[in-house]
């Protein structure tokens, strides 16, 4: 399957109205690998009109079997198209080939996902009856009833393109919405080769599912989520973003779902085993530390600091990176997804060494390779937790090392934040590990190892990480509006 390259608007896969395409940039090679349609506010508006007309006028929203019908055919064709995905979705966000299989979130695990909505949507309860209660002098008998919000506008990053592209769209379809996809300008195939499966393999009908690319987010966005033709908006990345949505969005009072940004820290208590925990220090690596859960502070006990540095130094030798298309099962890094975004790393490291941290390894970009937006492993250690690299999401392979000196300091520390997206606690004891980790004022934490990454598990943050919860029942309900209907008991 070649990468597509048009927009899915009204159920045809067309050109942008101007004609106008941009190029797909290798973030690992730095060569254009292919282009993509330009839309502008033309095709916006048709998308808009298209999703308004689908679920106003066609039994979409109410036909919960002709749903879960298209919804199985759905990934049906996303299965039979896969291998071809990983190739792409590797070349166009520079994740390792690992990530994008069977064991990363970057393609065949968000595909699997949906079995946990093929399952759930035919037990769902779309109406329940609450019983007769008297108030004013008569009796009444109570449903309440969940219906779809109506036209969901998705807007989603650049980091793993298809999982949240799936996680956004899939709910929202399931729920009865229809839906205008608007994908990140750096990773445009994750999202237009949905709609090429979306035409090729199922039966959902025209308009219900949009796809819209544009090397202009700004424009195009601003235009989706003030139309109050529009109903929802769920969007996912910076918190910068997701403020400027939310404000747009209040103008026509749309519901907003919001999963921004994270700085989280992974707590590692005095009674731990550094040889097991340390190794978790890693994950901000994963992706090339971009990632908005990976825990990118590391709170250690002041007293073992000097031995876990030299844990560290050895732990980070390990991290390998090149090619990531290289069949290697244990490669979790490539690059950076741009030379925008490799820039903004790199400051952010300038900014740590200027306000005083002290660089324990990496810094800078990698001498073996000459193409390619690495950035290398970077640690620092003796970080305060008023620093710039505590306080804001740098979104690339950089670790923040902070001494507490006991377990309230680390709580403390820990919670010393905007953001409340994940975190990470580590204990001899489990039953300490969780009282500590239900102190941590966030949407989700890791105890000892604990991986909360699953179709069923909700996902979301506290403060400035977000408002909501995406997968899971919690996920599945953001879509649905909430309606009771009283009948007169004689």
């Amino acid at each position: 399957m070649s990468p597509e390259s048009k927009l899915f608007i009204n159920g045809e896969l067309v050109d942008a109205a101007s004609g106008k395409t941009y190029p797909n940039i290798s973030p690992a090679t730095e060569e254009v690998i292919g282009v993509t349609a330009d839309a502008g506010p033309e095709d916006m508006e048709q998308a808009i009109a298209a999703a308004r007309h689908a679920f106003d006028e066609t039994d979409w929203s109410t036909n919960h079997a002709f749903r879960h019908k298209c919804l199985q055919q759905l990934q049906q064709g996303l299965l039979a198209e896969m291998p071809d995905f990983k190739q792409q979705i590797s070349a166009e966000t520079g994740s390792t080939m690992s990530i994008c299989g069977a064991n990363g979130p970057q393609c065949e695990v968000p595909i699997r996902f949906m079995d946990y909505t093929l399952e759930a949507l035919p037990k769902f309860e779309w109406s329940r009856d609450i019983g007769i209660y008297e108030i004013m002098g008569g009796k009444n008998r109570r449903l309440v009833e969940k219906e779809a919000v109506g036209v969901v506008a998705c807007i989603t990053p650049w980091n793993v393109p298809l999982q949240i592209n799936l996680a956004k769209c899939v709910p929202a379809l399931a729920a009865g919405c229809t839906v205008i996809l608007k994908a990140a300008p750096d990773t445009p195939w994750s999202a237009t080769m949905l709609g090429r499966v979306v035409k090729e393999h199922t039966d959902i009908p025209a308009g219900v599912f949009n796809v819209i690319t544009s090397e202009d987010p700004a424009t195009v966005g601003d235009q989706l989520v003030s139309d109050p033709r529009v109903d929802m908006v769920s969007f996912t990345g910076s918190t910068a973003i997701g403020k400027h949505i939310m404000a747009r969005a209040a103008d026509t009072v749309k519901k907003v779902f919001l999963e921004l940004g994270g700085k989280s820290a992974n707590i590692i208590l005095d009674d731990a085993d550094l040889g097991s925990s340390l190794l978790s220090a890693l994950a901000v690596c994963f992706h090339a530390g971009q990632g908005c859960a990976l825990n990118t502070r590391l709170l250690i006990p002041k007293e073992k600091q000097a031995e876990i540095e030299e844990m560290l130094k050895g732990y980070f030798g390990f991290i390998s990176y090149g090619d990531p298309s290289a069949e290697d099962p244990g490669a979790i890094m490539g690059p950076q997804v741009s030379a925008k975004q490799r820039s903004r790393v790199l400051d952010y490291i300038e900014k740590g060494k200027a306000e005083g941290a002290r660089l324990l390894l990496g810094g800078g970009q990698p001498a073996h390779l000459d193409k390619g937006y690495y950035v290398e492993p970077t640690v620092f250690v003796d970080v305060t937790n008023d620093m710039t690299i505590a306080r804001e999401e740098i979104f690339g392979p950089v670790l923040a090392v902070i001494a507490y000196e006991d377990e309230d300091d680390a709580v403390r520390i820990a919670n010393d934040s905007e953001f409340g997206l994940s975190g990470s606690v580590w204990s001899a004891s489990e039953e300490r590990a969780m009282t500590v980790a239900r102190r941590i004022r966030s949407g989700t934490v890791n105890v000892n190892g604990g991986n909360f990454y699953s179709p069923d598990a909700p996902f979301g943050g506290y403060k400035q990480s977000g408002l909501g919860r995406e997968m899971g029942q919690e996920g599945f309900e953001e879509y649905l509006e909430t309606k009771t209907i009283a009948i007169a008991v004689n």
